[in-house]
């Protein structure tokens, strides 16, 4: 069954979720931060109201049903999450101490500060998200096309749940994290961009909990822009052809720029026929787990 099928049992309730959730989201969202974009409590807040939000409705009107996660599983989830989160936090403060001094030295002596400090936060926090997801694309797109990018990164586990929620946002292998956090630490260091940083940060995160929630949502307008559910379950998908297109986790813009757009409703995701367990998903780096179906080099 398709997101979009979901919406035919007349709810209206379901109807108007499927229509206003996302912009409802990223709204909300956004004009919370920039109300007091100097609060460090309201990043945090923001992200459980999310994660609540979409929890609870994926329980009440999921698209699709065999999709509910029982609550013992859930919490294991939501408890891998945190721990991600916090080795999150701690390849941020890793990359700032590495890479900081080398880029602003070189800032420095180009003598130049190109980023745009005298636009408007809203403009920056766009201009700050697309650039990243710019970069983000092209390294999603080398764990797919490269077999010891995939490895490395553990990517495999992030692909290899067959029931997707808003969770599994940050439900990502540990060694993953070096790599989806690389392109926002080059771009601030660089740049040297500032108050920025934190709001796209959590408009990314809000657009990635999006993309894996199991809830009916519309792609028509908002999905030339940014990725929908239904785009990036796509991604997902179990057949080759499918997890090779929308790599753009927040932004679909750049696949439709790059030619890897596609729209087709995923039938089945994961990566083989079977769900490794957590600690198979952990030594994905060391073995890949039984059979991929979509690994790099996995087709004919």
């Amino acid at each position: 069954m398709s997101l979009g099928q979901s919406v035919t049992s007349n709810s209206s309730v379901a109807r108007v979720l499927y229509f206003g959730l996302q912009p409802a989201l990223l709204l909300a969202v956004i004009g919370l931060w920039l109300s007091q974009p100097t609060n460090p409590a309201l990043y945090v807040g923001c992200i459980l109201a999310v994660q609540l939000v979409l929890g609870v409705l994926e329980h009440l009107y999921p698209a699709r049903t065999e999709w509910r996660i029982k609550g013992k599983q859930k919490s294991g989830s939501v408890v891998l999450v945190l721990i991600l989160f916090m080795v999150s936090g701690s390849v941020g403060d890793l990359y700032t101490q590495v890479l900081s001094p080398p880029l602003e030295a070189l800032r420095e002596s180009l003598g130049t500060n190109v980023w745009p400090h005298h636009w408007p936060l809203l403009g920056q926090m766009f201009a700050l998200f697309f650039l990243n997801e710019l970069l983000w694309y092209w390294v999603h797109r080398a764990e797919h096309q490269w077999y010891a990018v995939w490895r490395v990164s553990g990517h495999g586990a992030h692909h290899a749940f067959q029931k997707l929620g808003a969770l599994n946002f940050g439900l990502n292998h540990p060694l993953e994290y070096f790599f989806l956090l690389l392109p926002g630490a080059l771009l601030e260091l660089t740049f040297g961009i500032g108050a920025a940083t934190r709001v796209a940060s959590l408009l990314l995160i809000t657009q990635a909990s999006i993309a894996h929630c199991n809830v009916a949502t519309n792609s028509r307008l908002i999905g030339w822009i940014f990725t929908t559910n239904q785009y990036h379950i796509c991604h997902h998908s179990l057949d080759l052809a499918e997890s090779n297109t929308n790599f753009g986790c927040a932004a679909i813009v750049w696949d439709r720029v790059f030619g890897t757009f596609s729209d087709n409703r995923a039938v089945a995701v994961g990566s083989g026929p079977k769900e490794p367990s957590t600690w198979h998903k952990l030594m994905m780096p060391i073995r890949e787990y039984e059979v991929s179906d979509i690994a790099p080099g996995s087709g004919p």
